[in-house]
């Protein structure tokens, strides 16, 4: 497990709690950003990225 992998992937999971609920097309964007960079985080991991929708609540 790399260090930038775990910070990718923490920046990316506050950044799609933080936007999730949001009902613009901006928040929804955002969220999306977060998720995206929250996979590219357990991809240098190792691990299998999140394919559900954000704020789904789906691990």
């Amino acid at each position: 497990m790399s260090i930038e992998g775990k910070a990718k992937e923490a920046a990316g999971y506050v950044k799609e709690e933080l936007y999730e609920h949001g009902k613009s097309p901006e928040s929804q964007k955002k969220a999306e950003e977060g998720r995206d960079l929250r996979n590219e985080g357990r991809i240098e991991d190792g691990k299998a990225p999140k394919t559900t929708e954000p704020g789904t609540g789906a691990s």
